[in-house]
C-alpha cells in the first residue's frame, strides 16, 4: 500500500500507539489501514464414495484439480460463501453437514474453511471458472494434479474419516518447510 484509500496522501509503515504491530498510517490524515488475512470458504460435495472435483480454468494453477471453494464476500457469513462457490465453479447444489477443516497459511494470510455437503442431485458443470467437473472415488483422486497443499491434506482426512464412518473437525496450520509445505496439525476434534 502506498496511498491513503481516504485523502490520497502517502501512507508509511509504523506501530501506531496502543499497537504492538507495524501498520500502514495516512503520513496527512493518521488513519489506520488495517489488513487481514483472507478467508477461503468452500465445500467437500459428496455422492456416495465420490467426492466432486473442479478442473481450474483460472490462475494460478490453471489445469490443476480443486474442491470448489473461493474467497468469501463482504455481507455473507462463510457457509453462505462455501455453497456460493460450489455453485460459480460446479452448478452443484449442495447440504452442508459441518465445518471440516480449518487451516491457517500464515504464508498467504488465507484461512481455509471446508464444509463437508452432500450433492443435492447429479446435475453439476463447469462454471465460469472450471473447465470441467468430476466425481472421484479415493483411488481416482488425480494426487499429483491437486492445485492446493490444502486440498490435498482436506481430501487425504476426509477419506481417512470416510473409512471409519467417524468425521472429526480438522484444524491445523499450512507451513512452509524447505522448498515444499507440511501441515501441523491440532489435536482433532469430534463433530
Amino acid at each position: 500500500m502506498k496511498h491513503c484509500s481516504q485523502c490520497g496522501a502517502v501512507v508509511s509503515l509504523k506501530v501506531p500507539v496502543d499497537d504492538n504491530r507495524e501498520r500502514h498510517v495516512c503520513d496527512a490524515c493518521d488513519i489506520i489501514h488495517y489488513q487481514n488475512p483472507k478467508i477461503v470458504a468452500g465445500c467437500i460435495p459428496v455422492w456416495e464414495d465420490k467426492v466432486l472435483l473442479c478442473k481450474r480454468a483460472i490462475e494460478p494453477r490453471h489445469g490443476f484439480w480443486t474442491l470448489p471453494a473461493g474467497y468469501m464476500e463482504m455481507g455473507e457469513t462463510t457457509a453462505e460463501a462455501a455453497l456460493r462457490e460450489t455453485l460459480e465453479e460446479a452448478n452443484a447444489r449442495v447440504e452442508l453437514q459441518g465445518l471440516y477443516a480449518l487451516m491457517n497459511l500464515p504464508h498467504v494470510n488465507q484461512v481455509y474453511m471446508m464444509f463437508r455437503s452432500k450433492l443435492l442431485d447429479l446435475k453439476f458443470s463447469p462454471g465460469a471458472e472450471s473447465l470441467e467437473v468430476q466425481l472421484f472415488r479415493e483411488d481416482e483422486i488425480p494426487w499429483d494434479e491437486l492445485a492446493f497443499t490444502t486440498i490435498r491434506h482436506t481430501l487425504r482426512y476426509y477419506f481417512e474419516d470416510q473409512q471409519r464412518d467417524s468425521y472429526q473437525l480438522r484444524i491445523g496450520d499450512i507451513v512452509k518447510e524447505g522448498d515444499g509445505y507440511g501441515f501441523v496439525s491440532s489435536p482433532p476434534t469430534t463433530g
